[in-house]
Parts: C-alpha cells; sequence; structure tokens
C-alpha cells in the first residue's frame, strides 16, 4: 500500500515578505550580513518545511485567548512565523520577532484592527 503525502502550497503576503526584508536589513545593519543571510536561511526552510506538515504549528496564545483558532505559528526562536491553512494553501501573514508585543502586531495585521 503506498501511501500519498499531501504536499501544500506555501504563500507569503506582502506583509510577510515585507517582514523578512525588514528582519534581514536589521540583522545586516546591527549585527552582520553573513547573520542576516543564515537567519532569512533558517526562516526559508521553516517556511518550507510548511508545505508539508502545516498542522503541527500551535495557535498562537495572543489569538487563542480571543477566541481565534483559524491562525498557527512556527518558530525559528526569536522569530514567529503565523499561518493560517486554507483547503491545500498555507498562507503566511506574520514573520516577526517574538520578544516584540505580538498582541498589536497581530491585531493590526490580522484583524485589521
Amino acid at each position: 500500500m503506498t501511501v500519498r503525502k499531501t504536499v501544500y502550497e506555501v504563500l507569503l503576503t506582502s506583509g510577510a515578505e515585507q517582514d523578512l526584508e525588514s528582519i534581514h536589513d536589521y540583522i545586516a545593519e546591527f549585527d552582520s550580513p553573513a547573520n542576516a543571510e543564515h537567519v532569512l536561511d533558517e526562516l526559508m526552510k521553516v517556511v518550507q518545511r510548511l508545505a508539508e506538515f502545516p498542522e503541527r504549528g500551535s495557535h498562537p496564545k495572543e489569538l487563542a485567548a480571543l477566541g481565534i483558532k483559524d491562525y498557527r505559528q512556527t518558530a525559528f526562536k526569536p522569530y514567529r512565523v503565523v499561518y493560517r491553512v486554507l483547503g491545500s494553501r498555507v498562507v503566511i501573514y506574520l514573520i516577526v520577532d517574538g520578544r516584540r508585543d505580538l498582541q498589536s502586531v497581530l491585531a493590526r495585521r490580522l484583524l485589521g484592527g
């Protein structure tokens, strides 16, 4: 018997793409270009793994506290990748440093607040 794996299409919103750019630019400026490339590579690995295992992520506690369980998250610490599984697609909405105040970032980006 052959078990067929579902492969999801992973899409980054323009906001998530801007997040990656900002993270890269910040690290390149305040640390080193080599570290910026390393972090970007690791974040992209996290994103690519979602193509096979999108349900493995946990629900962001900031949203779960509001009763919202449509979104999931995974991480390359301290960075969090917030996404949604929509059919055969994984849509990434937010890639953010987990040390930031995520309540306001999530409200603004995901809830339009």
